[in-house]
């Protein structure tokens, strides 16, 4: 029996369960005036979750565990003596038998592949059926031991609400633990380039031309200032030029001016540019606003301008960050008390007047809290760049230039078929590092300044 089908069976028993404790937990009650601490559907699901937690934890045990065993069994087999030693060739073996087996081709390459497809199918065979039957025998012993526990006095309730906090601290560990896992990797995979490349070169080397890198001296191809450069220039310059200005006179417009009906309309609107993929921001960027900047260079003068510049990749970028920007300028400038405004206006000085002396600066925390959160969200932005950008490192303050960005180059390093421990490849781990410790303290401080914001006004 298939995995899915297994389960499913387990989930049928676990509802057979639920309704069998609910009726017997109901008929302690249909003549007794007792208090219960439990109701009957606390009942039904402590039998029910005894009947499905013991047995999935056990199929996912063994859907980790029966392969090898599977595997062991057809190395058994008279046929598994023709095999070649271990090791890549031995190992395409047997997946090509065990493919076969399963039905997922009709083919071998090898002889004997086919030749040990039946040992493969009917260990296989046997090994689902020793497991189905330890599921389901797992599943019927731990629900019948729940099922004899329910009296009138047994508190299912605790109970269930152990596993449920059980489940809920499990979510959250996974989510941690996952998080760890990304950085150690990371930090791991770092570690190996560095003992290739000096990190000196690496964060302050001026040349970054990882298609030929030198054996004798690796760090001189590998300087990432280019490309830092290209990220700062592109993410937190150009795209902050735009997103900035707009972002804050929405907002200053959204709350200080815009009657509520517009308001209500509008906010929402301008909003649905967060939401919208940044494949299609990287559509626009390449058809539209790239060539657009092209030829706006060559009305300039620039005759070389190309249709892959810093500029187009920084406009949209920017026009992405816009909502970002304007929804925490709008939210720090709703939370100044009203009473600062309206005693600015009681002395006399005009609605524009109490805006740039009383409620930007009073929300300037707040603001600035939003621009650096905006700062981190942009220049982690990959797909903009790959379709606008270039992928020449160059260091450039003219916006008709090529550029590129750290993103860019993580994804042109990791793709193609480059050695995994080369220096090329590792290059990409030291940029994620890099990165990932930048927007790590970006947003602490723009975390810091919000806060304390709060502790301002509260």
């Amino acid at each position: 029996m298939s995995t899915l089908a297994l389960l499913f069976l387990i989930a049928g028993l676990g509802l057979i369960a639920w309704l069998s404790a609910r009726v017997r937990a109901v008929s302690f009650r249909r003549d007794s005036s007792a208090r219960f601490s439990s109701l009957p559907s606390h009942h039904g699901t402590y039998v029910a979750l005894w009947t499905l937690l013991p047995a999935a934890l056990f199929i996912a045990v063994w859907s980790s565990v029966s392969p090898a065993l599977v595997t062991d069994t057809v190395l058994t087999s008279p046929a598994a003596a023709q095999l070649p030693p271990p090791g890549f060739e031995r190992a395409a073996v047997l997946s090509e038998a065990r493919n076969i087996a399963n039905g997922r081709t009709f083919g071998s390459f090898n002889p004997i592949a086919q030749q040990l497809a039946p040992a493969y199918g009917a260990a296989q065979s046997r090994y689902d059926w020793i497991g189905t039957a330890a599921a389901l025998l797992l599943a019927f012993a731990a629900g019948a031991w729940a099922y004899l526990r329910i009296k009138p006095d047994f508190r299912a309730r605790t109970r269930v609400e152990r596993v449920v906090m059980l489940l809920l601290l499990g979510a959250s560990l996974i989510a941690i633990l996952t998080t760890v896992g990304i950085v150690a990797s990371l930090l791991f995979e770092s570690w190996r380039f560095f003992q290739i490349v000096p990190i000196g070169d690496f964060l302050f080397g001026t040349h970054w031309s990882p298609q030929v890198i030198p054996a004798n001296d690796p760090g001189s191809a590998l300087g990432a200032v280019p490309l830092f450069w290209g990220t700062f220039f592109i993410g937190a310059v150009i795209a902050m030029i735009v997103a900035i200005p707009f972002g804050l006179m929405s907002a200053i417009y959204l709350t200080q001016y815009a009657a509520p009906r517009v308001r209500r309309w509008m906010k929402p609107i301008l909003e649905m540019l967060a939401g919208v993929p940044t494949v299609v921001y990287g559509y626009f960027a390449a058809l539209t606003v790239a060539p657009a900047v092209r030829d706006l260079a060559v009305s300039l003068g620039v005759t070389w301008a190309s249709s892959e510049s810093a500029l187009a990749a920084g406009l949209v970028m920017g026009v992405m960050i816009i909502p970002f920007v304007s929804s925490m300028a709008d939210d720090s400038i709703a939370a100044v008390p009203s009473s600062m405004r309206d005693g600015s206006l009681a002395m006399g000085a005009t609605p524009s007047e109490t805006i740039r002396k009383v409620l930007l600066p009073a929300a300037l925390p707040g603001v600035v809290g939003g621009v650096l959160l905006a700062i981190s969200r942009a220049i982690g932005e990959t797909m903009i760049v790959v379709m606008a950008a270039s992928g020449v490192a160059t260091l450039s303050l003219n916006p008709f230039a090529s550029a590129t960005t750290v993103t860019k180059q993580i994804v042109d390093l990791l793709t193609g078929e480059a050695e995994f421990d080369s220096a090329k490849t590792l290059a990409a781990f030291a940029l994620g590092l890099t990165l990932f410790v930048v927007t790590l303290l970006l947003n602490i401080i723009a975390l810091t300044v919000v806060k304390r914001y709060r502790e301002a006004y509260e």
